[in-house]
């Protein structure tokens, strides 16, 4: 008999969630009453779908699996909204779940105060990473414990579709992560679901493997898209785009946004990649990774010949950026008051960079890198 997959239960019961996602008119909305204290250029059209985002977005990667971190996240990711960023990005696998969960309590509460309403706000989340739930394992036989149980005994994966005994992008997998991610942020539908990293896959796999990989994902993702699950798909990486062609782990947009089409053509729901794209990583703009027709172009060429947007992250290269920039940045990049800013900054003033996340749970710092975009 074949066993019916079923997704693990959630590690809390699913409150009601929160009816809607972004659309043109409430992201319209948003950026209109907030546009008098930020630049012209603050917020950029998003999507096919005619979205309207901040190009300061929140990210929620760093962080300990603790009370105290999820509260600073629910309570910057609030205030964020409040100050006018209207782009959220988290990960299932983020802080085991626990990014997920907090931005959740932000949204419910940006709701309930009428801080913001949904339609105003963009989520994106990822999967493709096993996610943990609430700690981390104590062991590696515990983890690989929990696998078993959570994931190959419910027929969510199998060990074959596993690389590195934690990546996954089987159309299965990738379900069920819906499913959690829908729970764990209190949303019907997701705005922007990513495949994260795919490059890993190709740790293990071929290229050919990996791009019949990428299509059955894809298959699934339309149909999530179609049933309202997700309003629209991407791949966030972190070498793949920036890779030099030929060398592992290396992805060419061209051929992935092929994909997409062969599936629905023109209708296809692909609209992002995210990558990251900072002063000191500028491979994304300087040199030719990306194969498009006869020319091998950088990615953010090859993204705007494909109608792709580009969300940058690692903008402060996980907080490496914010302090004791030289001298010679300064002066390429004046009018701000910390070198927080001047990152940010140089990330928002790259063509086709539709926003630059920065991850932070301090308000405090939060308040500062908005500043990166206030007018003068």
């Amino acid at each position: 008999m074949t066993k019916t997959p079923r997704r693990p239960a959630p590690s809390r019961p699913p409150g009601a969630a929160i009816a809607g996602r972004a659309t043109a008119a409430g992201t319209s909305r948003f950026a209109e009453r907030h546009a008098a204290r930020f630049a012209a250029d603050y917020f950029r059209p998003f999507t096919a779908a005619q979205l309207r985002v901040s190009s300061i977005g929140l990210g929620t990667y760093l962080g300990e699996c603790t009370a105290d971190d999820d509260r600073d996240y629910a309570e910057s990711a609030h205030f964020a909204v409040a100050s006018g960023l209207s782009l959220i990005d988290t990960a299932i696998n983020y802080r085991c779940q626990r990014s997920e969960r907090a931005v959740s309590r932000a949204l419910s509460r940006a709701v309930r105060e009428r801080t913001a309403a949904r339609d105003e706000i963009v989520v994106c989340t990822k999967g493709g990473y096993i996610p943990l739930d609430d700690v981390p394992p104590a062991s590696r036989e515990e983890y690989q414990a929990y696998v078993e149980r959570e994931y190959f005994a419910t027929g969510l994966a199998r060990p074959e579709d596993v690389v590195g005994g934690a990546h996954c992008i089987a159309p299965t997998f990738l379900a069920a992560q819906i499913e959690r991610s829908r729970t764990n942020l209190g949303l019907d539908t997701i705005d922007l679901y990513y495949v994260h990293n795919p490059e890993q896959q190709l740790d293990a796999i071929t290229p050919a493997q990996l791009a019949t990989r990428l299509r059955a994902a894809f298959e699934m993702l339309e149909q999530q898209c179609d049933a309202g699950a997700i309003g629209a798909y991407g791949c966030a990486t972190w070498n793949g785009l920036r890779a030099a062609p030929g060398s592992r782990g290396h992805l060419n947009l061209a051929d992935i946004v092929s994909i997409a089409r062969d599936i629905c053509g023109d209708r296809h729901h692909f609209a992002a990649v995210q990558l990251p794209l900072n002063l000191a990583l500028t491979e994304a703009v300087r040199l030719p990774t990306q194969q498009l027709g006869a020319h091998t172009v950088p990615v953010l060429e090859a993204a705007a010949e494909l109608g792709v947007a580009v969300i940058a992250s690692a903008s402060l290269l996980q907080g490496k950026l914010a302090h004791h920039l030289p001298a010679t940045v300064h002066e390429a990049l004046p009018g701000f008051s910390t070198d927080a800013q001047r990152a940010i900054g140089f990330v928002r003033s790259l063509p086709m960079v539709t926003a630059a996340l920065v991850g932070t749970k301090s308000v405090r710092h939060l308040h500062e890198n908005l500043a990166a975009a206030r007018r003068g």
